[in-house]
């Protein structure tokens, strides 16, 4: 069989330049305000107040990372972020794909209405004064717990996860309960390995909401001892701009000397910005992985 491809047209040309650039001036905006702020974090504090510093530091300095690195409680938040990340993630995701899978079993009577309870906690909450009343009867104040186990369950997730299943041929449960199987193991043997796409995407979703989620840590976490890096890196970058306002060196310690808000700004955001960007590169490649063991075949 011979194929004949056409020339392309001078409307199809302009059309293809046209959208090369407009992509590249989108990919530019996307990356520049990215690349300043790393140019600044590795910029010296003094220098970057005045200014004029776009994607190259002019006065090379480390003392930003070094001043945060050095901190005990940096890292010790740090690491309680991750460990919020990870078992968050993992809770969440299995918790509401099993629920996911529930709903969807259609020999089960009260799936419609369990599906109906979910939707309506969707748009309807007790509010803050109630959560947090139900949350210090439960003893999840002011402890770990209370990042995630409160987390393991989301409605609307649930509703993704449960659409993708729905879309699963039945043949694959149906054989599955005549060979005997029960219900958790279809789930654990069919259903996870064949949805791992929508898995993937919310694995995705709740481990950046983890990472940069906050109010939780301030509403109850307020002893400070469970601090989550977002809260103790703002709470950092108070008090240095406490020290800036006061405009004495004398008042500044020698770790602070060659630092600026800007600078440490800069830091900041890197710091909590470039671990969950690297998620996704991640999980691209059980996007493609899912879609491939999920595919039916003939």
């Amino acid at each position: 069989m011979v194929t004949t491809f056409s020339k392309q047209s001078l409307g199809g040309k302009i059309f293809d330049v046209l959208n090369v650039i407009v992509l590249l001036i989108f990919g530019l905006l996307v990356v520049y305000p990215f690349l300043n702020l790393l140019a600044l974090s590795f910029n010296d504090g003094t220098d970057a107040l005045k200014g004029g510093i776009y994607l190259w530091p002019r006065k090379l300095s480390f003392s930003a990372y070094q001043f945060l690195f050095q901190d005990q409680r940096l890292l010790s938040s740090l690491s309680i972020s991750i460990m919020r990340v990870v078992i968050g993630t993992l809770t969440c995701v299995l918790s509401t794909g099993l629920l996911a899978y529930i709903v969807t079993i259609k020999h089960f009577s009260g799936r419609k209405m369990m599906k109906v309870i979910f939707i309506i906690t969707i748009y309807f909450s007790g509010g803050l004064i109630p959560t947090y009343l139900v949350f210090l009867g439960l003893g999840l104040t002011d402890s770990f717990n209370v990042y995630w186990i409160p987390a393991m369950f989301n409605a609307t997730w649930m509703l993704y996860m449960a659409s993708y299943m729905e879309s699963i041929p039945d043949s694959l449960f149906e054989s599955a309960r005549i060979d005997g199987a029960s219900e958790l193991g279809i789930f654990v043997r069919i259903a996870v390995p064949v949805s791992i796409p929508v898995f993937a995407s919310i694995a995705i979703f709740s481990s950046v909401s983890h990472w940069n989620y906050w109010l939780d840590t301030v509403i109850y976490n307020s002893n400070g001892n469970w601090d989550t890096l977002p809260i103790y890196l703002k709470r950092l970058l108070l008090e240095v701009e406490a020290f800036e306002e006061l405009r004495n060196p004398l008042a500044l310690s020698e770790k602070l000397r060659n630092l600026s808000p800007t600078t440490l700004r800069a830091a900041l955001t890197m710091i909590v910005t470039l671990p969950i960007f690297f998620v996704y590169p991640i999980m691209q490649k059980y996007f493609v992985g899912g879609l491939t063991l999920g595919a039916v075949k003939g």
